[in-house]
């Protein structure tokens, strides 16, 4: 099979398409025929050896995939060949073939494509988790949440959760054609941060209480303003570092204001920790996974895809998000979802 080869830690740049080993199908596991694969900041990171988890060299790297199963292992009870569904995967989704835990694959809707699946094994579940979840942000109604990074996938994904919660949303994003996107995907208010502070606008907005929930892909300076215009009481979650810079946290501020400051890690419910927990948590994630096909199915989630690429064309695919040029999701398409597409 054919897939993206990382013999060792380096650049996406440096990397090859390349005839690979078909992988190893393990107990539980199902064989996926992938169609969508996601590519992500993540992805980069993982290949330059950069990531909190370094899967073995050599690896095929992706952790998104979405395609028709092929082959069963044993113990598998849930699928069957032919099921089309979405998987987050340990690693090689960015080839013609992937395997994944059954527990981390999920059957799809038939009304959605391929090319928008992959954004719910990791856009749409972190979000929902982020926002959702009892013991993290809470989102509910009444309340106003900041979302930073609102144009891309995970900044939509946050705003239409917000929305279907009851919430009040403000956006922040980096150009005019980003406010149209986050504007069209329901957030209330969209402030453009390159024209000046944040802060006081959304002090503004809130007749100076501030933000009640604060949601940070982004990290570095915008983290910092973002704790001089959160309200007393608030949550805040910093869910990556898209600009660079990790967030840093002044205990000072959060003792002032009582704030409390969220961390999640999604990949620990999909057994990416030291001790496999997925089995754990496979019915919050399954249930999880189920109310967001529900939304979909309503017509509440617009998964957006900004850029779809052949699995030929993945250096242009990683260029695109790295360059900060992705306005959604950016997905590697194959055999009949690559058709469709024509791509």
């Amino acid at each position: 099979m054919r897939g993206v080869l990382v013999k060792e830690y380096t650049e996406f740049e440096n990397l090859t398409l390349e005839d690979c080993p078909r992988p190893e199908l393990k107990p539980r596991h199902v064989r996926i025929k992938t169609q969508a694969a996601g590519v992500s900041f993540a992805t980069s990171l993982v290949v330059a050896g950069k990531y909190q988890r370094k899967p073995p060299l050599p690896f095929v790297p992706g952790t998104e995939a979405a395609g028709y199963v092929t082959e069963l292992a044993e113990g598998v009870t849930r699928f069957k060949v032919g099921d089309r569904v979405t998987a987050v995967v340990d690693w090689g989704g960015q080839a013609e073939e992937c395997t994944a835990h059954e527990t981390n694959a999920f059957k799809l809707p038939d009304s959605m494509a391929f090319h928008k699946a992959i954004c719910f094994t990791n856009s749409y579940s972190t979000s929902y988790a982020a926002l959702v979840w009892p013991h993290l942000l809470r989102v509910g109604p009444g309340q106003t949440v900041l979302i930073h990074g609102a144009a891309g996938g995970i900044g939509v994904a946050a705003i239409e959760i917000s929305k279907i919660k009851g919430a009040t949303v403000i956006a922040t994003v980096g150009s005019e054609e980003k406010r149209a996107i986050a504007t069209a995907h329901g957030a209330d208010h969209v402030i453009n941060y390159r024209e000046g502070s944040f802060r006081e606008q959304v002090l503004n907005l809130t007749d100076g209480i501030g933000a009640n929930i604060i949601y940070d892909p982004v990290g570095g300076d915008v983290f910092a303003e973002s704790l001089r215009c959160i309200a007393p009481e608030g949550r805040i979650m910093p869910v990556g570092f898209a600009g660079g810079t990790i967030q840093q946290i002044p205990a000072n501020i959060l003792l002032v204001k009582n704030i409390t400051v969220c961390g999640l890690n999604l990949g620990y419910y999909m057994g990416w920790s030291p001790r496999d927990m997925r089995d754990e948590y496979d019915q919050q994630m399954q249930d999880g996974m189920a109310e967001l096909f529900s939304w979909f199915e309503q017509g509440l989630l617009k998964p957006r895809v900004s850029h779809t690429f052949a699995l030929e064309q993945f250096q242009e695919a990683m260029s695109t998000v790295l360059a900060r040029k992705a306005l959604g999701r950016v997905a590697l398409v194959m055999d009949e979802e690559a058709r469709k597409l024509g791509v």
